[in-house]
């Protein structure tokens, strides 16, 4: 057996009663009133988890230097890349959106979700 660091689990219960923290506009918004929270769980170098809620509207989106996946906890949310058909996702779905991504989405109920960002660096990328 080897020797393995003293690390901590971290567990996070009723991840939809968690306080986030204050909501602040969307900065990449495409409509006015998008407002978003996010509360970061878990970090180390290259590597972030946490929760991320936004209320209704539109808002473009990139990623750039990082991957990212999404498991969506809670609301409803169209996303639209060009060149591919709209995808509309809810509670229980999944999304990963690689480096270099590029979408908007379209949130018609505030949707909340946990996030894992993946820093290219990181993987060699």
């Amino acid at each position: 057996m080897t020797d393995q660091p003293d690390a901590a689990t971290v567990a996070a219960l009723d991840p939809l009663a968690r306080d986030l923290g204050p909501f602040a506009p969307k900065p990449t918004a495409l409509e006015e009133g998008v407002l978003e929270a996010s509360d970061s769980l878990w970090s180390v170098p290259g590597v972030d988890a946490g929760y991320w809620e936004c209320t209704p509207g539109r808002f473009a989106a990139t990623r750039e230097g990082y991957a990212e996946v999404c498991q969506f906890l809670s609301g409803r949310v169209t996303i639209e890349v060009e060149g591919e058909e709209p995808v509309t996702f809810g509670a229980g779905d999944t999304l990963v959106t690689p480096s270099g991504w590029r979408g908007v989405w379209h949130v018609h109920e505030t949707v909340r979700k946990l996030y894992v960002i993946i820093d290219d660096a990181a993987t060699g990328e």
